[in-house]
């Protein structure tokens, strides 16, 4: 691989694993809510949102940092009363005299935020519209999660993108990976090179820490820590889980995401890292490990979609296997085993929203990322025959992509249509 094609490699992961505070749906529609703001001019009296359903469904149940809530309505607060669009996928993370300040516009305005599901629009699809008095501005997110296609203000465009789509969000960045490509990337690019992945794993794991300190979420992380007893699988998973406890119920300690999605980030480091750690790999196994876990990843959601009806833990899951099959000395064929065997185990679940009960969907996915590279070290697979597998990894890959993009869309109505549709009342 030359120095040109590791360049635009090594672009593509910093720009597609960055930090973000807070569930990335929220703070893009708080992000959006920023900038329309910032083009207003002051404090709007009302705010609408157009939404596209697959932001809508992973922003409803979802806590917010730093405020004990959950749900849109404080999202668009904070993003209007104390955002900074400058500050991207971390326009959530504010002090408590900015959080409070939140709060106060939202309880003056409660009435004034009208939410709507916006049709035939892309997946990822924010709209936002500031109003006071006879003045609007107008922002729009599409595409990814921080990228800006439309800005205007009473009607006058300022800034727009002819095209909306995630490709369009590119910046020229225009790389064609595989698994090959991936496992050689990572398997021979110089250490100084690819070294920056290690931050990852020092804000990951400090979210970890919380999650395994505290009662957030359903608390699964830090119950699978008490009957670990020193298992490295449990253990592995305990710490991984317990971050996705800790960042799904609001704690404000910010993560690496990757691929817009902060539990695909934690999926994709910590398991890697723990299991090296406990493993006694070395630094540079570690490290590229990572990168094989996190570019993996990429990968197989460049196919999928930034959002879909497939739960992101399915891409970060092959990412993953694929990490571990490696770590244990597999090669590239074996790893190649580790994808299909992941393919054949995880493919069909399910994105019902983002919520705290996410941790959940993360220790399935790290489960089965043990068994399917236990399995590939044993040179065991999957036949070519079976489900969703052929004898290319590729194409079975692009077997996972269609089901996500194209093959799961009614289901993704249904899902929504179950969520709004919830009677609260108790069993008895």
């Amino acid at each position: 691989m030359d120095m040109a094609e590791r360049k635009k490699i090594i672009q593509l992961i910093h720009r597609e694993v960055v930090m973000a505070t807070g569930c990335t749906e929220p703070v893009a529609v708080a992000l959006a809510a920023a900038k329309s703001r910032e083009t207003l001019g002051e404090l709007p009296d009302k705010v609408q949102l157009f939404l596209s359903k697959n932001i809508f469904k992973n922003a409803m149940g979802v806590g917010i940092p730093g405020t004990g809530m959950i749900g849109l309505p404080v999202a668009v607060a904070m993003g209007v009363a104390k955002g900074n669009s400058a500050r991207l996928l971390e326009v959530l993370d504010m002090d408590s005299s900015d959080v409070e300040a939140s709060k106060q516009w939202l309880q003056q305005h409660t009435d004034d935020i009208h939410i709507a599901v916006k049709d035939n629009c892309d997946k990822l699809y924010i709209e936002c519209v500031c109003g006071k008095g006879s003045d609007t501005a107008t922002a729009i997110i599409a595409g990814q999660h921080t990228c800006f296609v439309h800005i205007s203000k009473n009607g006058k465009v300022l800034y727009e993108k002819k095209t909306v789509s995630a490709a369009n969000c590119d910046d020229g960045l225009d790389i064609q990976l595989t698994a090959r490509k991936v496992y050689d990337f990572a398997t021979t690019a110089p250490l100084n090179e690819i070294s920056f992945i290690n931050e990852t794993v020092k804000y990951n794991m400090a979210a970890s820490d919380k999650g395994l300190a505290g009662e957030y979420g359903l608390t699964t992380g830090k119950l699978l820590m008490n009957i670990a007893h020193g298992d490295i699988v449990h253990t592995t998973v305990a710490k991984t889980v317990a971050a996705s406890d800790a960042r799904m119920d609001g704690c404000t300690v910010p993560v690496y995401s990757n691929s817009g999605s902060g539990n695909q980030g934690i999926a994709c480091t910590i398991p890697v890292y723990e299991f090296g750690k406990l493993k006694h790999c070395s630094d540079e196994t570690i490290t590229r490990g990572l990168i094989m876990s996190h570019l993996m990843s990429i990968y197989v959601k460049q196919g999928i979609g930034r959002l879909s009806a497939l739960c992101g833990v399915v891409n970060a899951s092959i990412g993953v296997t694929s990490a571990l099959t490696y770590m244990q000395g597999g090669d590239y064929k074996q790893i190649t085993f580790a994808i299909k065997n992941m393919i054949n185990t995880l493919t069909g679940m399910l994105c019902d929203g983002a919520k705290p009960s996410c941790a959940l969907k993360v220790a399935t996915g790290i489960y089965s990322a043990f068994v399917t590279a236990e399995l590939a070290i044993h040179t065991k697979v999957v036949d070519e025959t079976d489900g969703l597998s052929e004898a290319d990894t590729d194409r079975s890959i692009q077997n996972v992509c269609k089901i996500g993009k194209e093959g799961m869309n009614e289901t993704d109505d249904m899902i929504l249509e179950i969520m709004t549709n919830k009677k609260h009342c108790k069993e008895s």
